[in-house]
């Protein structure tokens, strides 16, 4: 695979580091983590949701952080006293810990969090300031009836 150096960007741009630095980790194969399943959707105009597969989890053992442009859902499975006592002959269901991190886009804030049926719902809104947000100008037209005036000075 091909390596792009940014670096020469680096030096005459100001604000584009994070660009440089998402761009710079696709050429690079991701730790391929599989656990948990997760889907991303678009649920309105500037509306996501994600949703986690977490089964066996409970809102305790889960954690959710957004910090700096990264969403990071954690989860640590507390070993009860009943667990260490039981002997298995197959064990298939794992509690094992995970830890998720998602970029997030400019504007992006987590609205709402939810866990039912084993599926944790991630609400995601795109807030847009409304000084970024696009605004018509009005046009002003001149009267076309109205008098026009010649500037001319009286004695």
């Amino acid at each position: 695979m091909r390596h792009v150096d940014f670096s020469p960007l680096y030096r005459s741009t100001v604000g584009f580091d994070r660009l440089f630095t998402m761009l710079d980790g696709l050429g690079q194969p991701e730790q391929a983590q599989a656990y948990p399943p997760y889907n991303i959707e678009r649920t309105g105009e500037n509306t996501y949701r994600i949703t986690m597969a977490v089964a066996g989890f409970d809102e305790t053992e889960l954690t959710i952080e957004a910090h700096a442009h990264v969403l990071t859902v954690k989860g640590e499975k507390s070993e009860d006293e009943k667990t260490q006592q039981t002997e298995y002959l197959y064990r298939g269901i794992a509690k094992r810990a995970f830890e998720r991190r998602f970029q997030l886009a400019d504007h992006v804030e987590v609205k709402s969090a939810s866990l039912k049926n084993g599926l944790l719902h991630i609400d995601l809104l795109r807030n847009i300031p409304e000084a970024m947000k696009p605004r018509k100008i009005a046009i002003a037209a001149e009267a076309v009836n109205a008098p026009k005036a010649i500037e001319a000075h009286v004695n």
